[in-house]
Parts: structure tokens; C-alpha cells; sequence
């Protein structure tokens, strides 16, 4: 089986990185190969980082309430770099509302506070190709 390769972003001016984290150091625990970009990522930087590592999902951490501008930045970056094959899941404080508008646009999850490090690692153990 494939060793999956995640990359867990913060992007923007967010600054609150106790989550990302925790759920990086869960996906390590399980057997993943994290990459950790830190914290006030731009798009731009994660979408090249996500390829320059070949990664086969991109995690996105969102307290700041700018998930409706970054998600759908990241996902229209990897769409004109011709890269169809990552998948992207977020989490944070993200309103329900907002919901299935990221979802319509590419974002295949949203974890929202409370949601336990082993749903996100069964999740993608699920989701992602061996």
C-alpha cells in the first residue's frame, strides 16, 4: 500500500494554528506523511507546495472566516496548473451555510470543531487511492 503524502495548510492572515496541528500530528500518528506549511500561507504557495511534494491531499485550516476566498483560490490554482488528482478537505470555523457551496466547488470535506483526529484519518484512509 501507498504511503499517503497530506499537506495541512493555514492560509491568510490566520494566525491560530493549535488545530492544524493537532490533526497533522494525528495523520503522522497513522502513518501519513504530513507536510506542514505553517501559518499566513498564500494560495499560490500552497497549490506549489502541494505539487513540488507531490501530495495526494491538501488539508486547509480556516478560523479567520476567509474559507470562501482561500478554498476556492486553491482549487482554481490546481485546476489551471492541470492537477486533478489531490483532494481537498478543510476544516475550521467554517458556517454550515458555506457548506455546500465549497463542496459544489471541489472541496471533497469540511471538518467542523469538535470533530475527532481519528474521523479525519479514517476518512482519508477511505477516500484516497492505495
Amino acid at each position: 500500500m501507498k504511503k499517503r503524502r497530506v499537506l495541512v495548510a493555514k492560509v491568510g492572515l490566520d494566525g491560530h494554528d493549535r488545530g492544524a496541528k493537532v490533526i497533522a500530528a494525528g495523520l503522522r500518528d497513522a502513518g501519513m506523511e504530513v507536510i506542514y506549511t505553517g501559518i499566513r500561507q498564500t494560495p499560490e504557495a500552497v497549490v506549489s507546495i502541494a505539487i513540488q511534494e507531490d501530495v495526494d491531499a491538501i488539508g486547509i485550516s480556516s478560523l479567520s472566516g476567509a474559507h470562501m476566498t482561500a478554498f476556492p483560490k486553491i482549487v482554481k490554482l490546481l485546476e489551471q496548473k492541470g492537477v486533478k488528482d489531490i483532494l481537498i478537505f478543510g476544516g475550521g470555523i467554517i458556517a454550515k451555510n458555506d457548506i455546500p457551496e465549497l463542496r459544489k466547488i471541489g472541496v471533497h470535506k469540511i471538518f467542523l470543531p469538535g470533530t475527532r483526529v481519528d474521523d479525519v484519518v479514517d476518512y482519508l484512509q477511505k477516500t484516497l487511492p492505495d
